[in-house]
């Protein structure tokens, strides 16, 4: 069981994480999709990084947290193997809509990026609860 201090920080960070799921939705509703893309990522970013704070696991680069929470929980099977692929979609689509000249967000590929992330914020949510 996590200290108080961890699991202080894990709810802080899954805050974080359900406010850019929110400005996701509200960005997507307002026909900008990049915004929508950069800010779904980071929900799903946010949500690895309050489960790694359970362990007082951070890291200063993305791909260690991503690397960690799939070792750590996705290959241990405590989340289901297909939020790596949404961890992995979230990431892409998100550097592609960052970087990427003359990229072209679909409306259709963000809605379907937010549904996956409510489904993973909300197994997040229910594994630092039980905590």
């Amino acid at each position: 069981m996590p200290d108080n201090s961890r699991l202080s920080l894990a709810k802080y960070r899954l805050e974080k994480a359900w406010e850019c799921y929110n400005d996701a939705v509200s960005t997507l509703e307002l026909g900008s999709f990049n915004t929508a893309a950069n800010r779904i990522y980071y929900s799903i970013f946010h949500a690895m990084r309050a489960v790694l704070a359970l362990d007082g696991f951070d890291s200063k680069k993305h791909s260690g947290i991503i690397s960690a929470f799939r070792q750590r929980y996705i290959k241990t099977g405590v989340f289901d193997m297909k939020f790596s692929e949404t961890i992995e979609l979230g990431f892409r689509l998100r550097a592609k809509s960052d970087y990427d000249d003359f990229y072209i967000v679909l409306k259709s590929e963000v809605s379907e990026q937010i549904d996956d992330s409510k489904h993973f914020l909300s197994a997040v949510v229910e594994f630092i609860n039980s905590q």
